[in-house]
C-alpha cells in the first residue's frame, strides 16, 4: 500500500476506511489480493445497484468495444446514445407518464446539480436557492453551496451567497411542521428569505444520515413551490435508480418534480450524470453549458442494460422483500443491544442504524471490515451505520452481512464491558 501513501494525495478517503488492495469483484463480493472476500454493503456509494461486474452489462460492453463502437463523442449522435435515450423513454418515462427532456451534463452527480442550479437561476431570473439541513448535493462550488455538512463547507473555500437553508422534515422534531415554516418565511416579505429560483431536496438524505421525507412533507413542498412559482429539483443521484424500490424515489409521494438529477447507478457502474427537466424549461442555447465527458458512450451501453431491469416489477418486488428482511433484522439488533440506544430508519434498500455514542459507529464499521463486511458511516457526526447493498444481492448474502453487523456489535460491547470491569476491579 506504500505507493498510495507516497504518491496519492492525502485527500483520499475510503482507502483509509478499507485499507486493503482489492483485486476482483463480482456481484456483492469484493476480493483482496490475499484472497479474502468481503460482502459489499457500500456498493460504490450507490453506484453498483446491479452489482460488481454484472454479467449482462459486461457482455454488452465487450461486444460494443469489439464492434468498434464510438467511445468518446462529446455530445454528437451515436448509436449508444440513441439506444439509451429510447430505453429511458420507453421503460421509465412513458410507464410513469413523465415528460422530461434529458441533458447529459458530465460524468458525476455534482455536474448534474450544477446544471440544474444554473438553469433554474437563468429561467427565473432569481439567484437564491433553498436547500435543506443535512442535505448533500456534491462538492463542486455551486453544489457545495447547497450542501449542509460543515466538514465540506469551510468559510475559507466556499461562497455561501444566494443559498438559504431550511429545516428538513422532522428536523425540529416530529411535532413541528417545517413546510408551514417555509411557507411563512416565503409569505413574509420581511423574513429575509428571498423568493428562490428553485428548491433542491433529497427525498432520502443518504449522506446526511438516512433522513427520510414523508410523502405528506414532499407533497406540501411541491404545493409551496407551485404557490410561489419556484422550481422543484429532486436530487435522486444516490437514492434514485431503484434504491427505494421504485425507479424514482419520489414516485410513492405522487409528485412530479420540475427537474431531477440522476447519476451513480444510472450509468450501470460507469460515470454518467443526467438532468431531467420539463420540456418548457429546456431554454439553453446550443453549447451554452458543455463538458468534455458528457457523452460517455460506454456508460450509455451499460446504462441501457441496467434500465432493462425495469421492464417489469420483478426488481421492485425483490427490493420490497429484501427491505423487510433488512428492517426486521435491524430492529432486532437495536432491541438486542439496548445499551446502544440505537434507532433504525430506511426505505427500500437504504437503511441507517443510528447510535448516539460518539465514535462508536466508526469503530463498528472498522470492525465489520475486519470481519469481512464493507459498510460505511453517515450523518453529521458519523453516528449512522449506512446499509447500501447492491439491489441484486441474494437473500443469503444479505443475511450473512447482517449477521456480521450483529456479531461485530456484540463483540465490541462485550469488550467494553470487560474493560469497564477491569477499570473498577
Amino acid at each position: 500500500m506504500r505507493v498510495f501513501d507516497n504518491y496519492e494525495s492525502r485527500v483520499r478517503g475510503y482507502i483509509r476506511s478499507f485499507p486493503v488492495m482489492f483485486e476482483k469483484a463480482k456481484g456483492c463480493i469484493l476480493t483482496d489480493t490475499m484472497g479474502k472476500e468481503y460482502i459489499d454493503f457500500f456498493a460504490g456509494a450507490g453506484t453498483l445497484n446491479y452489482g460488481h461486474n454484472n454479467e449482462q452489462i459486461t457482455r454488452a460492453l465487450i461486444e460494443y468495444l469489439e464492434s468498434g463502437g464510438v467511445v468518446h463523442g462529446l455530445d454528437m449522435a451515436t448509436i449508444a446514445k440513441k439506444r439509451f435515450l429510447e430505453k429511458l423513454v420507453e421503460t421509465i418515462f412513458e410507464p410513469r407518464n413523465l415528460n422530461y427532456k434529458v441533458q447529459f451534463t458530465g460524468p458525476t452527480g455534482t455536474n448534474a446539480v450544477e446544471s440544474a442550479l444554473k438553469l433554474a437561476r437563468m429561467i427565473k431570473g432569481r439567484s437564491n436557492i433553498v436547500s435543506f439541513t443535512n442535505g448533500y448535493h456534491g462538492l463542486s462550488m455551486g453544489a457545495l453551496a447547497v450542501t449542509g455538512n460543515t466538514f465540506y463547507r469551510d468559510e475559507a473555500h466556499i461562497t455561501r451567497t444566494n443559498v438559504s437553508f431550511m429545516p428538513f422534515d422532522s428536523y425540529m422534531g416530529p411535532d413541528v411542521d417545517t413546510i408551514a415554516f417555509l411557507r411563512k418565511m416565503l409569505d413574509d416579505t420581511s423574513s429575509g428569505l428571498d423568493i428562490p429560483a428553485a428548491v433542491i431536496v433529497e427525498t432520502v438524505q443518504a449522506e446526511g444520515g438516512v433522513n427520510i421525507a414523508s410523502d405528506q412533507w414532499l407533497q406540501g413542498l411541491a404545493d409551496v413551490c407551485r404557490e410561489f412559482d419556484i422550481l422543484l429539483i429532486i436530487d435522486d443521484i444516490q437514492v434514485g435508480n431503484g434504491r427505494t424500490g421504485d425507479f424514482f424515489s419520489f414516485e410513492k409521494s405522487g409528485i412530479k418534480p420540475d427537474m431531477v438529477t440522476l447519476s451513480k447507478a444510472v450509468g450501470g457502474g460507469l460515470p454518467l450524470a443526467l438532468l431531467l427537466m420539463r420540456p418548457d424549461l429546456d431554454q439553453w442555447k446550443p453549447g451554452e453549458h458543455t463538458g468534455t465527458f458528457r457523452g460517455n458512450n460506454l456508460a450509455f451501453v451499460a446504462g441501457t442494460v441496467g434500465l432493462s431491469y425495469w421492464e417489469n416489477r420483478d426488481l421492485s418486488e425483490a427490493v420490497a422483500y429484501k427491505s423487510t428482511v433488512m428492517h426486521d433484522r435491524l430492529d432486532k439488533i437495536a432491541a438486542k443491544y439496548p445499551a446502544l440506544n440505537a434507532s433504525v430508519r430506511g426505505r427500500g434498500m437504504i437503511f441507517g442504524l443510528e447510535i448516539p455514542e460518539r465514535g462508536l459507529v466508526e469503530s463498528i464499521s472498522s470492525a465489520c471490515f475486519e470481519n469481512g463486511l464493507v459498510i460505511e458511516t453517515a450523518g453529521a457526526d458519523n453516528q449512522v451505520l449506512k446499509f447500501l447493498p447492491p439491489l441484486v444481492i441474494d437473500e443469503e448474502m444479505l443475511i450473512q452481512g447482517l449477521d456480521i453487523v450483529d456479531e461485530t456489535i456484540g463483540g465490541i460491547l462485550e469488550l467494553k464491558d470487560k474493560q469497564l470491569a477491569r477499570a473498577f476491579a
